[in-house]
């Protein structure tokens, strides 16, 4: 994140989103967690991101089991803690409770609501930023943008982006190899680096949930993109990726 020196290790991802051995049964899920080196002021000043990033990610309809029970666990025994602001951190708009049966006389509550999305892209720069120095044993100099594709979205662009962005992020990874000790918790792929020095990292988190992070170095020289610029002065613009086609405006 800076150039001041390292002094301690900052767990990437968090360590507080692989559950404890006490919540799972005895299964351990944080052995071999990738750290990176990290100066004092950026490890210590993000524990409430940390926090936050947890209450956001573990609980959301469509993880796999290992996502519920750190639900049911350690992010429950979080909230309760706080009193329930974590919820309040976690959603900024209007919170709408749904009551959905799973099974015969077997109730969940659902909490639907707009996620703080800028403050989880800034938790999800610095996961890339670290993976980065992990994988390329480097640091990262230049700017990440983040996509958050596991969000559902109410307005036409914004979802036939998201829907873009995912097949588009499939064809580029297909074939590419997973990293991550506990990949029923998180995994990561990363894409070759294009001609003009782009590339891409995608997250997996609890079997399901995806961001991306399209990482552009100061190096790099991306071109102007006429699609793009269609879509930004609201012109209707169809783009083809393969056999399916994805309309804007």
């Amino acid at each position: 994140m800076c150039e001041n020196p390292a002094n301690s290790r900052e767990h990437v991802p968090p360590k507080n989103l692989f559950p404890e051995s006490r919540d799972m049964r005895g299964e351990n899920y944080r052995v071999n967690l990738i750290t990176v080196p990290s100066c004092e002021l950026h490890n210590l000043s993000k524990s409430k991101d940390d926090e936050f990033l947890m209450v956001s990610l573990a609980g959301i309809i469509g993880n796999n089991s290992i996502g519920y029970r750190h639900k049911l666990g350690k992010v429950d025994r979080a909230i309760r803690r706080t009193s329930y602001r974590l919820l309040d951190a976690v959603l900024t708009k209007k919170r709408e409770i749904h009551r959905i049966e799973m099974a015969e006389n077997k109730f969940i509550d659902v909490i639907w609501g707009t996620p703080d999305a800028k403050r989880l892209m800034k938790c999800f720069d610095h996961i890339a930023r670290g993976v980065h120095v992990n994988h390329f044993n480097s640091r990262f100099d230049g700017r990440v943008h983040v996509h958050l594709g596991f969000l559902t979205y109410n307005k036409g662009n914004p979802q036939a982006w998201n829907d873009f962005v995912r097949r588009k992020t499939e064809i580029e990874l297909d074939g590419k190899p997973s990293y991550g000790a506990n990949p029923d918790v998180f995994f990561y792929q990363v894409t070759d680096v294009d001609e003009f020095g782009l590339f891409l990292f995608r997250f997996c988190f609890y079997g399901g949930l995806n961001i991306y992070t399209a990482m552009w170095p100061t190096t790099s020289s991306p071109p102007n993109n006429f699609a793009i610029d269609l879509m930004n002065r609201g012109i209707k613009t169809i783009v083809s990726l393969g056999d399916k086609k994805y309309e804007f405006n």
